[in-house]
């Protein structure tokens, strides 16, 4: 079955960790959207456009199954905490997942079948596709949790006009239940900015989401406290994540560089450092100075001298100016 092959071949690349749904367009989450929209609450990342979230089919028009594989990034040796989020220390995952998701669509061509990738989409809902396809459960922290790797894991997808017989393992409505969490909710407890509670989510005051922004404001700077790039709390804390399988992916090993302690060499970095080593990461999309302007002000809120760090960059100077 065409099913089959494709599970043993994604296993025979060390990806154990696959679905299968139908391509359809899910309506379910339009509503979900537009309260999204009405509420502010969707930020510059996001696809704006619902009708593109909701309808696989605009990407192939003959679409028939969409294939979800979750990719696991924590290695044994990535537990630093540098102000780095687990998921940046390694290679750039986008490179990383493509690599693999295209090797998959050419053994789908070989069966027969046209295929198109999607790697970390801001158009599709990844993951409500790999909670429907039981790749793992959606948590009340906002993420997919599997049951091998927990959350430290990467999604991506695989839209193909095979037919491919499968059923949705899960429903919309039984998300909000959080059957799986049950009582827990330390994610509510440790979140930094409260950004996501038993009331109300908002990625906009995620602290993750803070490091990326190009433009703080004073509350933004407050709130930023240690972090560079990325925040890991609400999945450290998570209890699914104390046991779990390291990733067999070679990509995904933390870095040298990316494993520094001396967080000066990050608020001190010039063009060619970035260039040679944070630019192949999953954050080195968001320039140089983003990274910068993030580590000295962590720098700062451990009381040390950032005046040092002025220099030719107005956008840099600007906030050392604000912090002093």
């Amino acid at each position: 079955m065409l099913k089959e092959k494709i599970i043993n071949y994604c296993n025979s690349l060390g990806l154990d960790t696959i679905g299968f749904i139908e391509c359809r367009k899910f309506e379910e989450l339009r509503e979900f959207f537009k309260f999204r929209k009405e509420n502010l609450l969707e930020n510059e990342f996001e696809e704006s456009d619902i009708e593109k979230r909701i309808n696989p089919n605009i990407y192939m028009e003959d679409g028939k199954t969409i294939i979800s594989i979750a990719f696991p990034y924590l290695w044994k040796e990535n537990d630093m905490d540098n102000g780095f989020s687990k998921y940046t220390k390694g290679l750039d995952y986008h490179r990383v997942v493509k690599s693999y998701l295209d090797k998959i669509c050419i053994y789908i061509n070989e069966l027969g079948g046209n295929a198109i990738s999607f790697v970390d989409s801001n158009m599709l809902p990844e993951r409500y596709i790999a909670y429907l396809s039981g790749i793992g459960f959606i948590g009340k922290n906002n993420m997919i949790i599997t049951k091998k790797y927990g959350s430290y894991v990467f999604l991506g997808e695989i839209i193909t006009d095979l037919d491919i017989k499968c059923t949705d393992k899960r429903k919309f409505s039984e998300i909000k239940m959080f059957n799986e969490c049950g009582e827990c909710d330390n994610c509510y407890k440790e979140c930094p900015t409260k950004s996501i509670n038993i009331n109300k989510k908002n990625p906009n005051i995620c602290s993750s989401y803070i490091t990326q922004k190009k433009d703080l404001n004073e509350i933004e700077i407050k709130l930023l406290k240690d972090k560079i790039f990325g925040c890991d709390i609400c999945q450290i804390k998570c209890p699914y994540n104390k046991e779990v399988y390291f990733s067999n992916i070679e990509a995904f090993k933390p870095l040298d560089f990316m494993c520094n302690e001396k967080i000066d060499i990050y608020a001190g970095m010039n063009n060619k450092f970035f260039k040679e080593n944070i630019s192949k990461t999953s954050c080195g999309w968001r320039g140089k100075n983003v990274i910068k302007r993030n580590a000295i002000i962590r720098l700062h809120n451990n009381g040390k001298d950032i005046k040092k760090y002025e220099g030719d960059s107005p956008y840099i100077n600007e906030y050392i100016s604000k912090l002093i």
